[in-house]
Formats: C-alpha cells, sequence, structure tokens
C-alpha cells in the first residue's frame, strides 16, 4: 500500500475550502487565490492530496475521501465518495457504526448514511459505472496502516458482498470503500463536510463541489493552493511574535 507520513498534529480550528477569495477571474489567472477557511468546528488538521482528494486527521483518528465522481454528478440524487479511515498511533480498536457518519451540505444540513434497504431502492448503476473512470488513488494513510480493510456499509445484491452495519477499525489497517449520500433536490454548488464521529472526537472533511471556472483555477493553481495548506496547518515557528 502506498503511504504517505502525515503531518504533526496541530490544534486548529477549521478546514480549507478550496475556492478564491473574491476578485476578478483576470487576476485570478495572473496569479494565485487566496484561500478562504470555513470553519469546521473542531480542532483538526486538513491536507490536500489531489485535485479531488482531501484528508483531516486528529490524535485520534484520520479520514480521506476521493470526491471527482461527486464533483460531475450536479443536480443528480446520489452521491458518492470513495473514503478511507484508519486510527491514530497507539489508539485502541474501535468499531465505527453506520451512524457515526453524516455528510454537511451548503445549506446548513446534514444528511445521515442511508441504510442498505435505502441504498438499493435508488438507482446508481451510471454513478457507479461513472466512478471508475472518475477515480483517484487515496492510498495516503499514516505509515502504521500498512493493512488494508473494507468499510462495507453498502452492497450490491449481485455482487455477493455483504453489507455490515459497523467496520472495526484499528491504527495497522487502512479501511476503504464508497459511501452514499441521497441529497435531497440533487447535488448542489458549495461547501461539503463528510462528517465521521469516532470515541472521543469527530472529524470533519471539507470538500467542495466545483462550479467550472473553480474547477479551472483550482487545476491552474494546484500547486499554490496545496502548499497554503501546509502552511495554515504548519506549526508556529518558536520565537515569532
Amino acid at each position: 500500500m502506498k503511504r504517505q507520513t502525515a503531518l504533526s498534529f496541530v490544534a486548529v480550528m477549521g478546514l480549507l475550502a478550496l475556492c478564491p477569495a473574491a476578485r476578478p477571474i483576470a487576476a485570478q489567472d495572473k496569479q494565485p487565490p487566496t484561500i478562504k477557511v470555513p470553519d469546521a468546528g473542531v480542532p483538526q488538521v486538513g491536507t490536500i492530496e489531489g485535485t479531488y482528494v482531501r484528508a483531516a486527521y486528529n490524535n485520534e483518528g484520520y479520514v480521506i475521501l476521493g470526491y471527482r465522481a461527486a464533483n460531475g454528478s450536479v443536480g443528480e440524487e446520489w452521491l458518492m465518495l470513495d473514503t478511507g479511515m484508519t486510527l491514530r498511533d497507539k489508539e485502541p480498536t474501535y468499531k465505527l457504526k453506520r451512524d457515526a457518519i453524516s455528510l454537511s451540505t451548503p445549506d446548513g444540513g446534514t444528511i445521515p448514511l442511508p441504510s442498505v434497504e435505502e441504498y438499493r431502492k435508488g438507482d446508481v448503476r451510471a454513478l457507479q459505472n461513472r466512478s471508475r473512470t472518475m477515480r483517484d488513488s487515496i492510498n495516503y494513510f499514516p505509515p502504521t496502516a500498512s493493512r488494508a480493510c473494507r468499510i462495507g456499509f453498502f452492497s450490491n445484491v449481485e455482487s455477493g458482498a455483504h453489507a455490515w452495519d459497523e467496520v472495526e477499525l484499528d491504527r495497522n489497517r487502512g479501511c476503504v470503500g464508497e459511501l452514499y449520500f441521497k441529497i435531497p433536490g440533487g447535488i448542489k454548488y458549495g461547501q461539503y463536510f463528510l462528517n465521521v464521529k469516532f470515541q472521543d472526537s469527530v472529524i470533519r472533511v471539507p470538500f467542495r463541489i466545483l462550479t467550472k471556472e473553480e474547477e479551472k483555477t483550482l487545476e491552474k493553481h494546484y500547486k499554490s493552493i496545496r502548499q497554503q495548506v501546509k502552511d495554515a496547518f504548519a506549526p508556529p515557528k518558536k520565537g515569532g511574535l
């Protein structure tokens, strides 16, 4: 499994949204945009691992997601996220249950993870077919997560795989799987958060459904934006003001 060493933990409020500060489009094309910082409301660190790959972690847990397919599904009823989770060093094994996961939407609402029955009543075949060609690697786990496991909250009847209402997380396993949410009125542009409740804390991974202009801006200035994210969560320098 491909692994990446996580940044040192810093108790920082909020996560970076990938939207430029308000200024003329011409100015955005000439110089990197300034990143806004939405308030996640919990202490955590955020990282960008790809154009459509986001991660967040604290001293207890680590969550990463890929959302390229979701970004290409504006107006559709079902949103799918490729998701990975693990526990941080020295944390005891934890059973993550279905009701510990939810989605915050741009209008301020919160959507729970649906049941297997609700999921199977929805027609997600087109979304699944699209995701096969619109998928990014999310194998950016802490070094301790050297073994793989499945997040099996959902399964299709024809696949033969079982769906579970919980997944056992531990520091040595990087668990991955697809999460689905039914969005009333369809997927809209704007800021979302994937919320995951661990034993003693909550992690909220931000991702933004981008407009075409925002997408172009991000792709054009990706390196600069990623560096701004790193700088925002870097520990303060000793002896500084």
